[in-house]
């Protein structure tokens, strides 16, 4: 397993590989690491990598701060896992400046998260749920399975053998629908657009005594935010209490006025650590809004497969019915993932903006325009002025149209061309389907994204010392997209 060791004897080894070893436990099976590579599913690992690596959209590996900082925990007194999750809940609120009101729940992942949005809402309509989700391609595979209550995987994160596909107990009944952000030529719909989809999904489903539960994309995998929060009040205003929001804010692309706005709103918020956060792979939380977790019903039985006790708030009535164990490799996935969150709050907004708008500019004068791609946009046809609204942290993404490339025309060779990439040490987002070519297929995306640590660590630079350093980490992926994109596998 090839690392950076840090520095010290064998003791600090001897921690080094505990912190490893816990760090990729506790969660289903894309979390284990591959004996031969040392690399989870997503070619990331719970440690720090010689490899030059933007993305954020997809799973990081741990800095080395953060790294350094894991070690420090884990040779901390930190008491039970039920007093370090209380602690992180506080350490959440304070980083995000939320009352202390707003109850916050853990999951292994961001998909576990839905299963928590489920329960939230259980019981709230005669007829069950009615799950709307906005873009299944834009936010992941497996939350169409929890969304519907449903397992994800062949195993729990407590380790416990199920069928993906089976209905997991007590949550009830729950249909799914899915609302697409792009149309079919790829290109994403307007806010009202989709508003005007979710309300045709719930008239008929409350009609039917189904209770609401509406996913708002807050950063989607190609960082689009739909709806708008103009359509979200409309959408509020319209059907009262027989609509509930959740907002996938999973990217952790999310600034504390958004939380504290979709809060106001009373939207749960899911967000994980892994991505954006720069934390290793695998875990999430949502925070609640105030009253939320009082006034639900109790935690389904076939949570107890999924959950531990201590990561539910304890106003949740039923709690009991999950296992008191522990999970301290989520603990400590999530401590270097709030550790992370805490340095990038810390960090001076002026010098994030101007590390944020050193990256985009690399990015086009190193990648897009050497080699004639174009970027795949974060907002609908003629509604440019969106984008320019974005909270800052959205403005860390850009996702590449690399299908004008001869040999890169389709999905599946940006697919080949990523895992190429990867293997010579070099780490983007995954292709996303966001670009429609003329024969009706995918064409090849690729997507790099800035992480909290990379922005962090950058605004401790110079200005200009920041740039170069952007601008020649651009100019060696543009060099290996050349290479691996023209080279016969």
């Amino acid at each position: 397993m090839a690392w950076q060791a840090l520095p010290g004897g064998d003791a600090d080894r001897d921690d080094a590989m505990e912190a490893i070893r816990l760090m990729a436990s506790g969660g289903d099976a894309r979390i284990v690491l591959d004996p031969a590579t040392g690399l989870n599913t997503y070619m990331s690992a719970p440690y720090p990598r010689d490899c030059l690596a933007y993305a954020s959209s997809t799973a990081n590996d741990v800095s080395p701060m953060g790294f350094a900082h894991a070690l420090a925990a884990l040779r901390a007194d930190a008491g039970s896992y039920a007093a370090r999750l209380d602690t992180l809940r506080d350490r959440i609120r304070a980083a995000y400046g939320v009352a202390a009101d707003h109850a916050i729940a853990f999951a292994p992942s961001g998909t576990d998260l839905e299963y928590v949005a489920l329960a939230a809402v259980r019981g709230r309509g005669p007829g069950g749920i009615h799950n709307i989700l906005l873009g299944a391609d834009e936010v992941g595979s497996g939350c169409i399975h929890s969304a519907h209550g449903r397992y994800f995987a062949r195993e729990t994160a407590r380790g416990i053998a199920v069928v993906p596909g089976d209905e997991v107990d007590g949550v009830g009944p729950v249909a799914l629908a899915d609302v697409a952000v792009r149309c079919g030529d790829g290109l994403a719909r307007s806010s009202a657009e989709i508003a005007d989809a979710i309300a045709a999904e719930a008239e008929p489903a409350i009609a039917a005594g189904r209770h609401v539960l509406v996913h708002v994309v807050h950063g989607s995998k190609t960082g689009l935010i739909l709806p708008e929060m103009s359509e979200i009040r409309a959408l509020k205003a319209r059907f009262g209490t027989d609509v509930s929001f959740v907002i996938d804010a999973c990217q952790a692309r999310i600034t504390s006025s958004s939380i504290a706005a979709y809060l106001a709103l009373d939207a749960m918020i899911f967000l994980t650590g892994s991505k954006f956060m720069g934390g290793p792979p695998f875990s999430g939380f949502a925070i609640l809004p105030a009253g939320t977790a009082e006034r639900a019903a109790p935690v389904p039985t076939g949570f107890a497969d999924i959950f531990r006790r201590d990561e539910w708030p304890r106003e949740w009535a039923g709690r009991d019915v999950l296992m008191r164990e522990d999970n301290f490799g989520l603990w400590l996935r999530l401590e270097v993932s709030i550790f992370e969150l805490e340095r990038w709050q810390a960090t001076p907004m002026p010098r994030i903006e101007g590390v944020i708008a050193a990256f985009r500019d690399a990015v086009t004068e190193r990648i897009v325009t050497p080699l004639g791609l174009s970027k795949v946009v974060a907002y609908p046809p003629g509604h440019a002025e969106t984008a320019e609204n974005h909270p800052v942290a959205m403005r860390t993404l850009v996702t590449l149209d690399i299908s004008s490339l001869p040999a890169i025309r389709s999905f599946a060779d940006a697919q080949t061309l990523h895992r190429r990439m990867a293997d010579a040490g070099i780490r983007l987002g995954q292709p996303v389907k966001s670009v429609r070519m003329a024969d009706g297929g995918w064409g090849g995306t690729l997507r790099i994204g800035l992480s909290m640590p990379q922005i962090t660590r950058l605004a401790q630079c110079e200005e200009d010392e920041a740039s170069h350093m952007l601008r020649a980490d651009m100019e060696r992926i543009a060099d290996a997209i050349r290479s691996h994109a023209m080279t016969p596998e």
